[in-house]
């Protein structure tokens, strides 16, 4: 999770000029893109969004590899795991690659030591939604009934550590309630059981909460950024109730380490010339997700900050995972 405060910088980047080594390898090969949520969540539609411009100018097929489980870890492992020639890569989250080395007491991989940066994607916007059948009309009443009922509403996220997880910890620390967490294997699971009532609420991503919202199966009670979205202007902010409160959300494209500098060049540039494209960028913001281009040094040096930064955050929460 980040805030559009620390995102802020990022777009800048897109206009530097484009590795002189960039055009010097070209994939021989399908390329594979891990997802570790399951298909129809954000990380999953983003992906996809961004797969037939970038098999367009690499000159091969993109494969997304849906493997979801361990918040993201089973899907990170694979790629730690691959050959680095470019072709096996993730399509990681704050989850994966900033949250889980502090929420997990062992892991078999190190996200910074046994992965290469190559592209930040885009930022989500997270919406916080509720069942159609809920009484609730705004985030006061949900606040009051968790108030009201401890430790029995429940708020389900597409897995431990991810932002729809640690936003429902903000909430329960900023309100001071008690909620449960239900953990599932991505957002598409999530939003089956969300519909019919299994739980109460979610803070969930855009791309996967809106056809449901339009749909009238499920109602958006807020945004969770600092000021209110310019996609859904009339929706107030969690912090017009809970001053402070701000949680955003973030992918980015990486490879298992040892990936070549022209390798890292080539699908760095490609990552930019596809967010750059209109067709692209117009869907991307149908469903609330902002490119944010860049190099893969800043990436690298992201990640690092946002590790350390997020670090005390989940040792606060008490959330671990063995």
């Amino acid at each position: 999770m980040i805030t559009r405060r620390h995102l802020a910088a990022l777009p800048l980047l897109a206009a530097l000029p484009r590795p002189a080594l960039a055009q010097d390898w070209a994939p021989t090969r399908p390329v594979r893109i891990v997802v570790g949520f399951a298909a129809g969540g954000a990380t999953d539609i983003s992906t996809r969004t961004l797969a037939p411009k970038l098999q367009a100018i690499l000159g091969q097929p993109i494969v997304v590899d849906n493997r979801p489980g361990a918040g993201g870890n089973l899907a990170t492992e694979a790629v730690v795991r691959a050959a680095p020639d470019g072709t096996t890569l993730l399509m990681g989250t704050i989850g994966a690659l900033a949250i889980n080395p502090t929420l997990y007491r062992s892991l078999p991989f190190n996200p910074q030591a046994d992965l290469t940066p190559i592209a930040m994607a885009g930022s989500v916007l997270n919406v916080l939604v509720i069942p159609a059948d809920r009484p609730w009309q705004n985030v006061a009443d949900l606040v009051a009934a968790a108030r009201a009922r401890p430790d029995t509403l429940s708020y389900g996220s597409s897995g431990v550590g991810g932002a729809g997880h640690l936003a429902g910890a903000l909430l329960d620390r900023m309100a001071g309630v008690r909620t449960v967490h239900v953990p599932y294997r991505g957002g598409g699971p999530l939003m089956t059981d969300l519909i019919s009532g299994k739980t109460d609420f979610a803070f969930s991503t855009a791309p996967t909460a809106l056809p449901q919202v339009e749909g009238g199966r499920l109602r958006a009670l807020a945004v969770v950024t600092a000021q209110r979205s310019a996609l859904l202007p009339n929706l107030p902010t969690v912090a017009e109730t809970l001053p402070g409160y701000e949680v955003a959300n973030w992918y980015a494209l990486v490879g298992p380490k040892g990936l070549a500098p022209n390798i890292v060049a080539r699908l760095n540039a490609a990552m930019r010339e596809t967010m750059e494209d209109a067709e692209v960028r117009a869907h991307l913001a149908r469903h609330g997700v902002e490119p944010l281009p860049g190099s893969a040094e800043d990436l690298a040096r992201f990640i690092r900050e946002e590790t350390a930064k997020w670090a005390p955050i989940v040792r606060e929460s008490g959330a671990t995972v063995d």
